[in-house]
């Protein structure tokens, strides 16, 4: 039993798994798996990064950090690694140190324009919280000079105190200064539970109570109040409202001279739109999201490439996800050329990933079309090109199924076994499934009837695992064909053998008898 059930928590499947539902938002129940991965594999830098990146969205950033840096202990040059390190960082407050790994990772990747956005928000940051030292200009007035003379006189014991002493009314200062209103733009909905508590403090028969666990009310809502002050705070220096209302002036001022936008604001309004056009397509929206990627390939063919500093490389994605929505809107012919121009940006500008992407979208539309060696050429040319087990899985599996379709059963069973390889190297059960159906029918083709019997009850154990009743139902369906085959193959040889032996039979009593008459003839002539 407990061999039966190895496949289901193997390395690769739980990864699946843990991606899956972080997709999902179930940040928790994803952190568990990839908990359990890298105790089967540990110190994978992959999961490592993916584990990174579900404590960031919990909010753990700490251990977001910690995993970051394991990954760049194994690998020093993993520029996964070093973004994500860069955005816990970010997460935490400490921009300079962000910005620092932002600059590691461009110089490793520049063809990534994530690390750019990643420079553009941490020096907004910085400035937000020092100033711009262009606009800074110190003054010297008669109450500073008055308060440097007297601190010059004073010992250091006491110009600690006085040093101090100032400072806490400073801040006294600007926490008074900070206005219900300010202070309700900062925190948004949490405006109104930061309010409740301070509400709750003046209840003092409820402040000496305790809870069953013995904790007292009065921690828990300092508490409260603390980590909401810290929210603010953190806010107030990403972006503080003092650099929104400068904006806003320095916008009403420049409007008339300068209409162009930020790099990083464009890329964001480009990234948003991106991922609402792939939403859509998602949905079934595939007419829509068709024009809307339309209409953003028309602006971003416009802006330079200054203001748009990966600019090739969008244009490429746009023209492939207009040709995945003119595929799904059964437009073949406008889907090949939408994937072709695809592959010519990509190749222009030796973008490997996109090249892939390119050959991967044609080799489909050639596929549908029921164009099988247009399809089978096109995908052999991406195989240098899969970066693991799992893609070379599925790119073997879809290369054999076009040969099947050709009648080619022997390559087809070839591919359908490398296919089976790779998806055992990723631990992959669902790939191991479609890799052994595949070897199961190209041997049906070649009237291999017992091999195909082998391998389709192998692959109904599997289709238990993942477990697909659909699956299931279809593969007991076809080992019933091949059984029937196989039996009919039998018994159509058992038939054979009888008729043949039933020849020799007769073709041995006729042979006697031609001799026997012979022989009587030869002694009557004696």
């Amino acid at each position: 039993m407990a061999d039966d059930d190895l496949p289901v928590v193997s390395f690769g499947s739980l990864m699946t798994e843990g991606t899956t539902l972080s997709r999902r938002g179930q940040h928790d129940k994803a952190l568990g798996c990839f908990n359990d991965a890298l105790k089967l594999r540990a110190g994978d830098k992959h999961c490592l990064i993916t584990r990174s990146r579900c404590f960031l969205k919990l909010g753990d950033t700490e251990n977001s950090l910690k995993d970051a840096e394991a990954s760049l202990e194994i690998d020093n040059t993993f520029y996964e690694g070093l973004y994500q390190k860069a955005e816990a960082l970010y997460a935490m407050g400490d921009f300079e140190f962000a910005l620092v790994f932002y600059h590691r990772g461009r110089r490793l990747r520049p063809d990534l324009h994530k690390f750019q956005l990643g420079i553009n928000k941490a020096e907004e940051a910085i400035i937000n919280c020092i100033g711009n030292p262009s606009s800074v200009k110190l003054e010297t007035k008669e109450e500073l000079c008055f308060v440097s003379r007297q601190a010059e006189l004073q010992s250091k014991s006491n110009k600690q105190k006085q040093q101090n002493k100032p400072k806490d009314q400073k801040d006294q200062k600007q926490t008074k200064k900070q206005s219900p209103k300010t202070e309700q733009q900062l925190l948004g909905q949490l405006y109104a539970d930061k309010a409740y508590l301070e509400k709750l403090l003046k209840d003092e028969d409820l402040m000496q109570s305790s809870t069953r666990q013995g904790v007292k009310v009065v921690d828990l809502v300092l508490g409260g109040i603390s980590y909401l002050k810290q929210r603010r705070d953190f806010w107030q220096q990403q972006k503080p409202m003092y650099a929104r209302l400068y904006e806003r002036k320095v916008l009403r001022q420049g409007r008339a001279r300068d209409k162009r936008q930020k790099p990083s604001d464009i890329a964001r309004a480009i990234a948003k739109e991106v991922e609402d056009i792939e939403l859509m397509l998602a949905r079934g929206s595939a007419e829509e999201s068709c024009r809307k990627a339309e209409r953003l390939l028309k602006k971003i063919q416009a802006w330079s490439e200054d203001e748009v500093p990966n600019k090739n490389e969008l244009i490429g994605n746009l023209h492939s996800r207009i040709g995945d929505a003119q595929l799904a809107m059964g437009q073949m012919e406008a889907a090949l050329r939408s994937h072709k121009m695809d592959l010519d940006c990509a190749r222009q500008n030796t973008l490997t990933d996109a090249v892939s992407r390119a050959l991967d979208n044609i080799g489909h539309v050639y596929a549908r079309t029921g164009k099988f060696q247009q399809a089978i050429n096109t995908w052999e040319e991406k195989i240098p090109l899969a970066q693991s087990s799992l893609e070379k899985a599925w790119l073997f599996h879809e290369i054999g199924r076009c040969y099947l379709e050709l009648d080619k059963a022997e390559v087809a069973q070839d591919y359908g076994q490398k296919s089976l390889q790779s998806a055992e190297e990723e631990g992959d059960v669902e790939w191991q499934l479609h890799a052994t159906v595949l070897v199961a029918q190209a041997q049906v083709k070649l009237k291999d009837y017992r091999s195909a019997i082998l391998n389709f009850e192998r692959a109904l154990e599997k289709a238990r695992l993942v477990p697909s009743e659909s699956a299931q139902n279809g593969i007991i369906a076809a080992l019933d064909n091949v059984s029937k085959s196989f039996i009919a193959e039998l018994n159509k040889g058992h038939e054979d053998g009888m008729i043949s032996s039933r020849e020799d039979r007769l073709f041995s009593s006729e042979s006697i008898k031609t001799t026997t008459d012979n022989v009587e003839e030869e002694e009557k002539e004696n």
